[in-house]
């Protein structure tokens, strides 16, 4: 697992992504606005949506803010017109960072992420310099106790999963074709075996290794970028021990 999958997970863990649940409704919503106005308003015939709309009662949104970004997107409600943008850049120690966003204001957005880069040492680059470094996934987390890892396992790649990981702590990172992951999900539900998140991600295909100095300054790095309200997702290929990890996060 990434030093960036693991503090992701040390941030769930935390709360931190969630403290402000306005914020995390906020962002669940772009996401919705957005695929529904690509794909239109049925999530039955639009994937994008259906997932979207998952990850929001994952989170516990009330069903009525669901309905109505579903309704902004459609255009039955007024609402922002959101453009869909990923940036690319260098964190300290040349690690690779993809900031996926959705804004209603592109100059605002760009600023923002500019400045984060900058602060921590790193910087915002053009488009194409990072992204060939990651390749999309999906991926299901599993936290330990809650199953066996030959059930886990069986049920994983009954569902057409590519592989299956423990992690340091115990649970189990499952990882699957990006167009296999609701299939993965549907095994693992019949099976009963519950997971902590299920999502689309870009995995790395190398990772740097990070101490010291450079280790803090990422991780600021990928605080300010995820707290940001235009920024739906970071990755980023660093990779930190575990000690760093867990001095950071206290």
């Amino acid at each position: 697992m990434s030093g960036h999958s693991k503090w992701h997970n040390i941030r769930l863990k935390k709360g931190k992504m969630d403290a402000d649940r306005g914020k995390l409704f906020t962002k669940l919503a772009r996401e919705i606005i957005v695929a529904a106005k690509g794909g239109g308003g049925n999530p039955d015939t639009n994937i994008t949506l259906r997932n979207a709309i998952a990850k929001a009662r994952e989170a516990s949104m009330p069903a009525d803010n669901i309905k109505r970004a579903i309704q902004r997107g459609t255009g039955e409600l007024e609402g922002a017109t959101y453009e869909d943008l990923t940036y690319e850049g260098y964190g300290p120690g040349g690690v690779a960072v993809l900031v996926s966003c959705l804004t209603d204001n592109k100059q605002r957005t760009v600023s923002d992420v500019r400045s984060f880069f900058n602060k921590t040492g790193g910087r915002l680059a053009e488009s194409g310099s990072v992204g060939y470094l990651f390749t999309p996934k999906g991926m299901i987390s599993v936290e330990a106790d809650v199953a066996t890892e030959d059930a886990v396992t069986e049920a994983a790649i009954e569902g057409g999963a590519e592989d299956v990981q423990a992690t340091d702590d115990g649970g189990f990172e499952i990882t699957t074709e990006p167009n296999d992951l609701e299939a993965v999900k549907k095994a693992l539900t019949d099976a009963g075996i519950k997971f902590a998140s299920a999502e689309q991600t870009m995995i790395p295909q190398t990772t740097v290794a990070i101490v010291g100095k450079e280790a803090g300054q990422v991780l600021r790095l990928m605080d300010m970028l995820e707290d940001h309200d235009d920024v739906q997702k970071v990755y980023a290929n660093f990779d930190i021990s575990e000690q760093d990890l867990e001095e950071a996060s206290r």
